[in-house]
């Protein structure tokens, strides 16, 4: 077994014992979750089929922009503006297309190739991993009627962004009005988180409360883009969560732990 081969496969074994980021739809585990390229070397996506089947896997690039609620919204290649046309030219990856046995990692290589007088500037794509079905024949049913029978087959998918950084890109953020909200879903801890700048930030939110040693709420992959000044954070919390909520809290924004960990912004509040 080569080196790099054996290498793929102690990865593969850690995201499937520690929790690292990655990212899980069906059988397909993808780590990391999020690529930032800001030089002329490229990276890796590993990928790794956890179900009891072999299976195939497309690979291809799509455009998201956020909304103010925090969704993305799919963009057709039509629709896309100069930023997101740059960022499908520049992202190269291999392979496109791929079949996993079953606990079988396989790496997938980015790179990018930036065009002549690329503007500085933060470019970004989504790629999507989605599953292909396989064919499968209709068993005619006993006892029923000739006639059309229609199966349908749930097809999963993994999308992480792709994010581009030329030039010295600067961002900062702040927090405001933290709340307990209620909804059909049950109650949820919300607040308003703005960026200015010139890149997107990303980041975990934690939110403490004086006197108790651990924070009350932890959420990771909290993303502002760039094509957003401000979006709105709703982050579900349990009934026993939610009734601590109340009186002085500090929520802070720290970057991903693979960015530092820094301080991104933070806040004191009295929550009602």
């Amino acid at each position: 077994m080569s080196g790099f081969t054996k290498s793929l496969y102690i990865w593969a074994a850690a995201l499937m014992l520690a929790p690292l980021p990655a990212q899980a739809a069906g059988d397909l585990l993808v780590a990391p979750t999020r690529v930032v390229l800001d030089g002329a070397r490229g990276t890796e996506v590993i990928l790794n089929n956890v179900g009891a089947e072999p299976a195939t896997y497309r690979i291809s690039l799509e455009l998201r922009r956020m909304t103010t609620d925090g969704k993305l919204d799919e963009v057709t290649k039509e629709e896309a503006n100069a930023l997101e046309q740059a960022a499908l030219s520049m992202i190269r990856y291999a392979p496109r297309r791929i079949t996993l046995a079953p606990n079988q990692p396989q790496a997938i290589r980015i790179g990018v190739r930036p065009p002549e007088g690329l503007a500085d500037g933060e470019y970004r794509a989504h790629m999507l991993f989605r599953a292909i079905p396989k064919a499968r024949p209709v068993a005619p049913q006993a006892g029923e009627a000739q006639g059309l029978s229609i199966a349908l087959t749930p097809i999963y998918g993994v999308t992480i962004p792709v994010i581009i950084r030329k030039g010295q890109l600067q961002a900062s953020a702040a927090i405001a009005n933290g709340r307990v909200v209620t909804d059909q879903y049950g109650a949820a801890f919300a607040f308003d988180l703005s960026r200015r700048g010139d890149k997107s930030t990303y980041g975990e939110i934690r939110v403490t409360k004086p006197g108790l040693d651990e924070p009350l709420l932890v959420a990771r992959g909290i993303a502002v883009y760039a094509e957003v000044d401000a979006r709105a954070v709703k982050l579900p919390v349990p009934p026993e969560i939610a009734r601590q909520l109340t009186g002085p809290v500090k929520i802070e924004y720290f970057e991903a732990s693979s960015a530092g960990g820094g301080l991104i912004a933070s806040v004191q509040t009295v929550l009602k």
